[in-house]
């Protein structure tokens, strides 16, 4: 089991979750953070900080969380533009650190950057 980052994370990426994480399995794409499936140990700690409702336990998946699922396993598992390999599950997104790239879904996604 897991928890997932729904399409109200895009382009806001506010990482409240970020710092909540106690396994640092929280990875920050371009416009977008992922949970790792293969790190998350289901502990909840990032769902109730969130600001905008984008986290969910993949138990309780709705219309508007259910492609994310595969989305983020896909961001982990395939090679995404830019990169020669897959993220897979080095141990913790400090290690790698912001990741330059998304998923086809989140690249496809209309862009929600708040007007400064």
């Amino acid at each position: 089991m897991t928890f997932i980052i729904g399409a109200a994370c895009v382009d806001l990426k506010d990482r409240a979750c970020v710092q909540e994480c106690p396994v640092d399995c929280i990875y920050e794409g371009e416009r977008k953070l992922y949970i790792n499936p293969d790190e998350c140990i289901d502990c909840g700690a990032c769902e109730p900080v969130c600001p905008v409702e984008a986290i969910i336990s993949d138990r309780e998946l709705s219309d508007d969380f259910d492609p994310h699922l595969t989305d983020s396993a896909t961001f982990f598992q395939t090679v995404l533009p830019g990169r020669t390999e897959p993220i897979g599950a080095p141990g913790g997104a400090r290690q790698t650190g912001p990741i330059a790239a998304d998923t086809d879904l989140v690249r496809s996604l209309p862009d929600r950057t708040p007007n400064t």
